[in-house]
């Protein structure tokens, strides 16, 4: 067995999947005996933990951006992952909350912002964002999954304003960075392991 098989299987085993599984992405990888093995295993692994954020919140972030970027497989492990480190069942729907909420958000003002046009910005939105108001992780929390959501959906004004939201909520330059971190890396998992 080459090295890059056996890698593979090692990240097959972390996530839950039988050691035979294949899809395109890890065939590919695997018939051209590529390095990127090593390296999206121990990305991958890294998002389990951080310096400045629980066990249970890089598994909720990790969460709601594999649901965001609908990747089953990830979504099924990192509920898991989640669950294994005491989130609650009221904390997993909210990051899958979470998740849809911001690409409603992360659509309607990337909208905005590239019209530029002042006359959008005066049309009520219409749309319901009770979630945001009290969420059961903290707002603190609720607004990093937020920016990671954001991130990875690719909505300026939207980072910069969940930025300023938390670092107004006594945050650190280093949580957003790290939320932010973890959901490139299970967004780069997730076109490996689907």
């Amino acid at each position: 067995m080459s090295e890059i098989t056996e890698t593979i299987q090692e990240i097959l085993a972390v996530v839950g999947l039988e050691a035979d599984y294949r899809n395109e992405s890890l065939y590919l990888l695997e018939k051209g005996n590529s390095r990127y093995a090593r390296d999206l295993k121990l990305n991958f692994t890294s998002t389990f933990t951080s310096n400045h954020l629980t066990e249970k919140e890089c598994a909720l972030v990790a969460l709601s951006i594999a649901i965001n970027n609908n990747n089953k497989v990830l979504t099924e492990f990192y509920e898991k992952l989640a669950l294994s480190k005491e989130a609650t069942a009221e904390e997993i729907a909210e990051a899958a909350g979470c998740a849809s909420l911001l690409a409603l958000n992360n659509v309607f003002y990337r909208f905005r912002h590239f019209t530029g046009k002042e006359k959008y910005t005066q049309i009520p939105a219409r749309v319901r964002m009770q979630l945001m108001s009290s969420p059961v992780t903290g707002k603190e929390f609720f607004e990093l999954m937020s920016i990671a959501v954001s991130a990875v959906n690719g909505c300026e004004m939207c980072v910069n304003a969940h930025e300023k939201s938390i670092l107004g909520l006594g945050a650190t330059e280093e949580r957003i960075f790290d939320a932010v971190r973890i959901a490139s890396i299970v967004t780069s998992v997730g076109k490996i392991i689907y």
